[in-house]
């Protein structure tokens, strides 16, 4: 059942009869006193909208922007920004056992969880600060009084789609906590970094699925998508750097657009590395020595046994006035 919110029922008889929210309010409450307390306060606000000839609902389909879903919706689809990524967590239920990870995503209208389980909350990993997601097949649920959008097996997560784009996101995720590499531990979340590159390694490139942007396997000729088949892969990117900031060093993991942003290029040309991987150099030398600003979180690498910061945001021109001021403590 979908749930709308005193709040917005009210706005929208607002809105479509011009009358004051006070008087709104008073017609409620006169509602609510008539049925002797036997309908809830939303319930009293759809019949005086239903009186007044307002419809609170209209069945909406296609694209929502995320200022339209609403608790209970299911098959929604929406675009948005990722702002933050929360780690994935490993969990045992009575149904066995599961994997679950959510982001943070934006439009211009607002910002939503999007929470993912199963096969989805594995390709959390492969998703940055400020890539573009396209939700497709998901179920809205409140929690805690604010809605998600939860992913299951019949729901797809797109990402980086050709052609959606988000201009301005209504709310922003503030900046992490800044700490000293030195005082890094293990499952540290909203983490700011500021430091020198110190070493570059080259650029891997893996093959992913063209439609979900998700990593696939060689099937025949072809590669195998777990949601789309037999593909023609496109190519994604990791680059790893060391990180200096004086008191220790760390190894830092940037995906794809993160990939660009910090080497202040576009995708055309971070592609061609692949089949000139001679031209790298010049652009692993003039990275080297840079000064950087970077958000994100720690991952523990089990195969190496180190720690390493795999990055959601990164500033490769910093403000020296602005760090000058932090580290003086005004």
């Amino acid at each position: 059942m979908i749930k709308i919110p005193y709040e917005e029922i009210v706005l929208k008889i607002n809105e479509s009869t011009k009358m004051p929210a006070s008087e709104i309010e008073e017609r409620v409450e006169k509602k609510l006193k008539q049925l002797s307390g036997l309908i809830s306060k939303e319930g009293a606000a759809h019949i005086v909208a239903n009186e007044l000839g307002v419809r609170v609902f209209e069945p909406l389909s296609g694209k929502l922007q995320i200022k339209n879903i609403l608790n209970g919706m299911r098959d929604v689809e929406t675009v948005g920004k990722v702002l933050q990524i929360f780690d994935m967590k490993e969990f045992v239920s009575a149904k066995g056992a599961g994997k679950v990870a959510s982001l943070l995503i934006g439009d211009e209208t607002g910002t939503i969880r999007v929470v993912m389980w199963g096969t989805h909350a594995e390709h959390a990993a492969n998703i940055g600060q400020g890539f573009i997601v396209k939700v497709i097949g998901g179920y809205v649920r409140e929690n805690n009084g604010r809605k998600e959008i939860h992913l299951n097996d019949r729901s797809q997560l797109l990402i980086n789609p050709k052609g959606e784009t988000v201009n301005n996101v209504a709310i922003e995720v503030k900046s992490g906590s800044r700490k000293e590499i030195k005082a890094l531990a293990e499952n540290d979340n909203e983490v700011e970094l500021l430091g020198t590159v110190v070493q570059v390694f080259d650029l891997r490139f893996y093959e992913v699925c063209p439609k979900c942007g998700k990593r696939v396997k060689p099937s025949s000729d072809l590669f195998a998508c777990v949601e789309h088949g037999n593909v023609m892969p496109a190519y994604s990117y990791v680059l790893n750097t060391v990180l200096d900031d004086g008191t220790e060093t760390i190894r830092c993991v940037f995906f794809r657009n993160l990939v660009e942003k910090l080497l202040k290029l576009n995708q055309e040309q971070v592609l061609r590395f692949k089949s000139e991987p001679a031209e790298f150099e010049a652009a692993k030398n003039e990275l080297l020595g840079t000064i950087v600003k970077l958000n994100g979180r720690t991952n523990n690498n089990s195969l190496f046994n180190r720690l390493e910061f795999v990055v959601q945001n990164v500033d490769t021109n910093p403000n020296p006035e602005e760090e000058m001021k932090r580290l003086q403590g005004n």
